[in-house]
């Protein structure tokens, strides 16, 4: 919660438990969404004065869906971005969709992979016909927890991924999934009030948006606006985008439509923090000692080369099939050996994926603004800026799509006149990781080894 100075009044966290049942499936629990949501409105009534907040800003993951009945209430288990089950169902999709239509619908080459929403109802609605016949809409987190608050059904053109062009969906594509028309919700700008909290909840009457995701607001909290601006933002995943007016079809990129003259290159990875949280598990030390182990290494051949495709990967190869792997390990690697191995698998991917998303845009950058949880580690920060070889400018506010999400409730509440304004008031940074030129023949190196190390496991993976 920010004030109109832009000055922290309070924050709330709480963790989400992720389940996996079964190979290949990740799911949440819907109903954790909006217990944190009120438990923050709670949290938040309890220690201010309310009564002139201006209104509630809310973002969230994408590709992460809720299917939902008539009265609002999940029917299934929410299935995330990192679930691949719908894989035999996106590729029968994809059989329909040439690659000039991917062009047309998507801005670029990009198939329809796991997490695309017409992946997620074509498996419903084969796997579980009767839940599918009493689905009322289809719903991202965010449009799911505006919902709740206010009895609106909205989202927005951005957040409906490779599903709409301008401000609405691809007809076309919605016909390849019976009765998808009826499921998708409206769609409108990110800065439109849905609608006010009900009463009863805290916070009631205060508007509410519509809200963007992650990746976008994001960019604005991570002051993210014209062309040629970059960002990397380091959360469970690895989100990276690149302004720019100009377009290079790109396999693996995705290039968002237009929104107020602001042109999106993205590519979304697999995973980021969460291989962390996993090399943690495995090691039996907590997420806060990780980066103190990799600290006390230097780059060299005692470093293993490690494959960060635990769940597949997206951008850019786009391959939910492949897994992830150690090559080169001895007798000599340690902890801080697999720590640093982790970070620097992370950064080959986060490489790979700007190495696409450059040729996208047709830029060479000289910098990033880097934000999220795993931006918080220096030590990592650095691999990264030496494994990228360009700098990465860090915000002050860790949570830099919270801080967006804020940014667009003022704009929408007009406490705030526009975007541009808000963020040369809001956004502040707090050190900038320069490449070191010293290790640039080091991580040449082993970004080929880790291409071929993807290439040559692919077909045993």
């Amino acid at each position: 919660m920010i004030d109109t100075d832009g000055k922290p009044l309070a924050d709330y966290a709480r963790p989400l438990a992720m389940s996996r049942p079964s190979a290949g499936h990740a799911e949440q629990n819907p109903a954790d969404w909006m217990d944190g949501v009120l438990a923050a409105l709670t949290a938040f009534a309890a220690g201010h004065d309310l009564s002139g907040l201006a209104g509630i800003g809310i973002t969230s993951q994408v590709n992460t869906h809720v299917f939902t009945g008539a009265d609002g209430a999940a029917l299934l288990p929410a299935i995330t971005w990192q679930d691949t089950r719908c894989a035999a169902d996106a590729a029968t999709l994809a059989a329909h969709i040439d690659a000039e239509q991917q062009r047309a619908w998507f801005g670029t080459p990009v198939p329809i992979d796991a997490s695309h929403a017409l992946s997620r109802l074509a498996y419903v609605a084969r796997v579980h016909p009767d839940v599918y016949a009493r689905t009322r809409y289809v719903l991202l987190p965010k449009d799911y927890c505006v919902m709740r608050l206010t009895g609106s059904v909205f989202s927005d053109a951005i957040s409906a991924v490779r599903l709409a062009r301008g401000q609405g969906y691809v007809p076309e594509l919605l016909d390849l999934v019976p009765r998808a028309h009826e499921l998708l919700p409206g769609l409108r700008d990110f800065d439109y009030v849905a609608g006010r909290v009900g009463d009863g909840m805290p916070c009631a009457k205060t508007p509410v948006i519509v809200g963007a995701m992650d990746a976008w607001a994001g960019m604005f909290g991570s002051g993210v606006l014209r062309d040629a601006d970059a960002m990397y933002q380091s959360g469970t995943s690895e989100i990276l985008g690149i302004i720019s007016a100009t377009v290079h079809p790109t396999p693996g990129v995705v290039v968002f439509p237009r929104y107020d003259d602001i042109v999106l290159h993205a590519a979304p990875t697999q995973s980021g923090g969460a291989c962390l949280q996993w090399v943690s598990r495995l090691l039996g030390v907590s997420t806060g000692r990780l980066s103190a182990l990799a600290a006390d290494t230097e780059p060299g051949r005692s470093i293993p080369l490690f494959l960060p495709h635990l769940e597949g990967e997206r951008a850019p190869i786009w391959d939910a099939g492949s897994r992830g792997a150690f090559a080169g390990l001895d007798s000599q690697v340690g902890g801080a050996e697999t720590v640093r191995s982790v970070m620097e698998g992370v950064a080959f991917s986060a490489r790979w994926a700007f190495q696409a998303l450059q040729q996208s845009s047709n830029l060479l950058l000289a910098q990033a603004n880097i934000s999220g949880g795993g931006s918080r580690s220096d030590i990592w920060c650095q691999i990264r800026a030496d494994a990228l070889g360009f700098a990465l400018k860090r915000t002050a506010v860790p949570d830099a799509a919270v801080l967006g999400a804020a940014l667009l409730a003022g704009v929408g509440t007009e406490v705030v006149g526009c975007m541009t304004d808000a963020v040369r008031q809001f956004v502040k940074f707090d050190r900038t990781f320069e490449p070191q030129i010293c290790h640039r023949d080091y991580y040449d190196e082993k970004f080929a080894r880790f291409q071929s190390l993807y290439r040559a496991l692919r077909p045993i993976s």
